[in-house]
C-alpha cells in the first residue's frame, strides 16, 4: 500500500485520543487530514499534527492525499463515511462495530470487494501479547481440544463517566454492539468462527442519568435491551456462553475461560493488550502462569491500522462482519426466541508471533 501511507481521520471525539498517541509520528504512516461534525475539534487536532490539514468530511473523503479513512465516528454513522470512503476509492478502517446492522456491514465488505480497497475494523487490542499469548497456548495443546468456553463483561454502565453518553443506548448501541466486539474477536482467535446462536436479552429500566461533564444529572432514554446473554456455536465443536451488561455492578469472572480435555485456560480482559494468561492443568492443583510470548508487545489503539498498512490485516473487515452477524443474529435470537444458523464464516486469523 506504500509508505508513508497518507491517513484522514473522520471523528475526533474521546477514543481519538488514543488513537492519534500511536499514530502520530509511525514510520509506516503520516495523518494528513482530520475531519469532525464540530470544526473547532478539526483544527485543534490539526494544530497538534505535523502536516495535517483540517477539512469538511466530504473534503477529506475525496481527497487526493489520503489513501486510508480512518472511521472514528459514532456507530450509527460508520456505514455512511465508510461507502463514501470507498466509493472515493479509499481504503477503510473503522472503529467497532463495522455497522449498525448486518446489512449496512455486508453493505460496506460488498462495496470494498467491488472497488479493489481493503477494509479493517478495530478491536486490535486482540492483536496484544494477552490474546495472543491465550491463543498460543490452545495452539500448543496445552489445554488439550477445546470444550467450551465463557465470556463475561459487567459494567452499570457507561454513562457513569462518559459525558456524551447517548449513543450507548440507542440502536447500534447497548452492551453486546459496544462491547461484544472485544470478547466475541478474541474468541474467534481463540477458537474461530461461529456457525450458529442462542441469545436472550432483557432492559432494566428505560432511562439513565448522566454523571459526569457538563450534562451531569441529566436522563436519557434507553432504546436498546442492555442486558445480553447467548450462546455460540463455534465451528470446531466448542460451546461458548456469553453475558454482556451494563446491568449489573460486578463479577468475579474471569474475562475469558477456555476449558479443554487437558486443562482450563484464564484469559484476560479483551478491551486491553496485555494481561496474564493462568493455566489449570488436568493433573495440577493450582493456577499458574506459563512461559509463551506472542503477539505485538507494547501496543496500543491503532495497531490494527498498521498492521493492515504493514502486514497481513488480521483485524479485517471480512472478521468484523462476522463478529457483526454474530451479535446481531444473538439479539434477533433474543427477540425471536429461536437458534439462528450464521450466514457468514470467516479464516481464523493468523497468530501474531511475539513482536517487541
Amino acid at each position: 500500500m506504500g509508505e508513508p501511507h497518507r491517513v484522514g481521520i473522520v471523528g475526533l471525539g474521546v477514543i481519538s485520543r488514543a488513537y492519534l498517541k500511536t499514530l502520530v509520528g509511525h514510520p509506516s504512516l503520516r495523518i494528513t487530514a482530520v475531519a469532525d461534525l464540530d470544526p473547532a475539534r478539526s483544527e485543534a487536532a490539526a494544530a497538534e499534527i505535523p502536516g495535517a490539514e483540517a477539512m469538511p468530511v466530504e473534503r477529506l473523503l475525496a481527497s487526493a492525499d489520503v489513501d486510508t479513512v480512518l472511521n472514528l465516528t459514532i456507530p450509527a454513522a460508520h456505514a455512511e463515511i465508510a461507502l463514501g470512503a470507498i466509493a472515493a476509492g479509499k481504503h477503510v478502517y473503522a472503529e467497532k462495530p463495522l455497522a449498525v446492522t448486518f446489512a449496512d456491514g455486508r453493505s460496506i465488505i460488498e462495496a470494498a470487494a467491488a472497488a479493489g480497497v481493503r477494509v479493517g475494523c478495530a478491536p486490535d487490542t486482540v492483536l496484544g501479547t494477552g490474546t495472543q499469548t491465550a491463543r498460543a497456548a490452545i495452539d500448543a495443546g496445552l489445554i488439550g481440544r477445546p470444550i467450551a468456553a465463557s465470556a463475561t463483561m459487567v459494567t452499570p454502565g457507561h454513562e457513569r463517566w462518559h459525558p456524551n453518553p447517548d449513543f450507548y443506548y440507542v440502536a447500534g448501541g447497548g452492551p453486546l454492539l459496544d462491547m461484544g466486539p472485544y470478547y466475541i474477536t478474541a474468541l474467534i482467535h481463540l477458537l474461530g468462527p461461529v456457525r450458529a446462536v442462542t441469545g436472550a436479552a432483557s432492559r432494566l429500566r428505560g432511562e439513565r442519568v448522566i454523571g459526569s461533564g457538563p450534562r451531569a444529572g441529566e436522563r436519557i432514554p434507553v432504546e436498546v435491551d442492555s442486558h445480553v446473554s447467548g450462546v455460540l456455536e463455534h465451528a470446531g465443536g466448542a460451546l461458548t456462553t456469553i453475558t454482556t451488561s451494563f446491568d449489573a455492578v460486578a463479577t468475579t469472572a474471569a474475562p475469558i475461560e477456555v476449558h479443554g480435555e487437558a486443562g482450563t485456560l484464564s484469559v484476560p480482559d479483551p478491551n486491553q493488550f496485555d494481561g496474564e494468561s493462568r493455566l489449570f492443568p488436568l493433573a495440577g492443583r493450582e493456577w499458574h502462569r506459563f512461559q509463551l510470548s506472542a503477539g505485538y508487545a507494547g501496543a496500543a489503539r491503532g495497531i490494527g491500522l498498521i498492521d493492515l498498512v504493514t502486514s497481513e490485516g488480521r483485524a479485517s473487515g471480512e472478521l468484523a462482519l462476522h463478529v457483526l452477524e454474530v451479535m446481531t443474529s444473538l439479539l434477533d435470537s433474543a427477540a425471536q426466541g429461536r437458534r439462528i444458523e450464521l450466514t457468514t464464516t470467516v479464516e481464523r486469523p493468523s497468530a501474531v508471533p511475539f513482536t517487541p
